[in-house]
């Protein structure tokens, strides 16, 4: 089902690089049969034991050898790469990207009443198995560890919890621990640039983006944007309930400031619900569509439902800020917020929640704007201040925008991520050398917690392997 992608194939080089590819290994099933349809990150359960062991089969036949360093990605990632590192006794790295258990409030202690859709038994204790079993942890940001004075951080959630009638959880984890690192992403300079750099624009491309911003409804688009010289607020994210665009679009239907001031460019997710891929999607397509139906947004709010190639997206952005536009991203919780740092390197004023790694990356009114999500009045009022303001006096849009590209360029750049990494990866390589002994008691309860906890879980995710 590879639907014209390239994920059918085993081995794909990676474009732009010199020894970079991507080895795909399939799920399988009970039976050994090759599971050929797309699966849930909540539905990934059962699958993993069996694709961590074909995954180390396939790794030692390609490199022949054993690698160096296993890096995890999200729960299900850092799981697989708990197995592997422990199977060929290599240093295992962990990069959460987004722990579930701070996103969705209480879902420790409502596990039960979640778990049909969510499964936050298995994915809670895989979380904790993999955090300490990993030689070194990645994080973008401080708060993304300890959180703040009035918000707990991601790995602290995790440090004490209950989740009734299944366990109860007493120093899950070290947030203390050295083993953590503060290692922010950036974006790729190839393709995410300012907009000023006029040699380098994609114009090629302005055709395209004109006929689907200004486009006519279709299959996969709604609204139609009828004043043309307005300025755009632009979101583009995952259609889910943390990601709230939902939220922003009744933001915006609620303000008639803003609505006087700019039109709403969405892309994100499905347009027809019934091609979205799993039940949250579906709820949060059905709501923008009902907030457009109750408002009349036809005429100021154009959705795409799409995901865009990383240089048309890299184009859309700086395309937007041409016409004086901004980039808004109003989740209820951001881990991090590539996509703040995309836009923002690209020259747009960014309007970012305040609950995450916006609150870092942003520099209040100098080089983009705080957002709290859970006061939706507020944030459409500071929007439409700032377009207001920017009608008056462009210079205040110029400010803004170079506050925001000389942010990034500063602080946010893939090369510091590189050689930090490497390096990281040669420290924590030697201390796991000289200290191997010390862990055989953690590395035992770890293997014990896995056998009694999470295999039954996962055994239980309906459809497992």
């Amino acid at each position: 089902e590879a639907r014209g992608t390239s994920c059918d194939q085993r081995l794909e080089h990676i474009v732009g690089t010199e020894r970079a590819r991507i080895l795909r290994v399939p799920f399988r099933g009970a039976s050994g049969e090759i599971v050929p349809h797309w699966i849930s990150r909540f539905e990934i359960w059962p699958y993993l034991e069996r694709f961590a062991v074909d995954a180390e089969k396939e790794l030692l036949a390609e490199l022949g050898g054993r690698p160096d360093l296993v890096i995890g990605n999200y729960s299900d990632g850092n799981l697989v790469a708990t197995l592997l590192a422990q199977r060929l006794r290599v240093t295992q790295c962990n990069i959460a990207h987004a722990l579930e258990k701070a996103k969705y409030l209480y879902s420790d202690l409502y596990w039960r009443e979640n778990d049909p859709h969510y499964h936050f038994g298995c994915q809670f204790t895989a979380d904790l198995i993999a955090m300490n079993a990993a030689d070194f942890i990645i994080t973008s940001t401080y708060q993304e560890i300890a959180g703040r004075e009035d918000v707990v951080g991601q790995y602290e959630s995790y440090m004490a919890f209950t989740m009734p009638g299944l366990y109860r959880v007493v120093n899950g984890i070290d947030v203390f621990d050295p083993k953590f690192n503060i290692v922010s992403p950036g974006a790729d300079p190839h393709v995410y640039f300012p907009y000023t750099e006029g040699e380098r624009r994609l114009r090629g491309l302005h055709g395209e983006i004109e006929a689907m911003v200004w486009g006519r409804p279709g299959e996969e688009s709604r609204g139609q944007l009828a004043e043309r010289d307005k300025p755009l607020l632009f979101s583009m994210a995952r259609l889910d309930r943390i990601k709230n665009l939902a939220g922003l679009v009744e933001w915006y239907a609620r303000s008639e400031r803003l609505r006087a001031t700019a039109n709403l460019l969405i892309v994100a997710g499905h347009v027809d619900p019934a091609r979205c891929a799993d039940r949250e999607e579906r709820e949060q397509a059905e709501r923008i569509h009902a907030l457009m139906d109750e408002h009349g947004l036809d005429r100021e709010v154009r959705w795409i439902g799409a995901q865009l190639d990383r240089n048309f997206a890299g184009e859309l952005y700086r395309w937007i800020a041409d016409r004086r536009g901004a980039f808004v991203q109003p989740a209820l919780f951001e881990a991090f917020g590539l996509t703040v740092v995309e836009a923002m390197t690209s020259g747009l004023p960014t309007f970012a929640t305040r609950y995450g790694g916006p609150l870092e990356i942003i520099e209040h009114g100098v080089s983009g704007f705080h957002i709290d999500p859970n006061h939706g009045d507020e944030a459409a009022a500071l929007m439409a201040d700032f377009l207001e303001r920017c009608a008056r006096d462009p210079a205040h849009w110029l400010r803004l925008s170079e506050g925001a590209m000389r942010r990034v360029q500063e602080r946010y750049t893939w090369a510091r991520y590189a050689e930090r990494m490497m390096t990281l990866s040669r420290i924590y390589g030697f201390w796991k050398y000289v200290t191997n002994l010390e862990r055989d008691e953690t590395r035992r309860y770890l293997e014990m917690f896995y056998a009694l906890q999470y295999r039954p879980l996962a055994r239980a995710v309906a459809g497992g392997g």
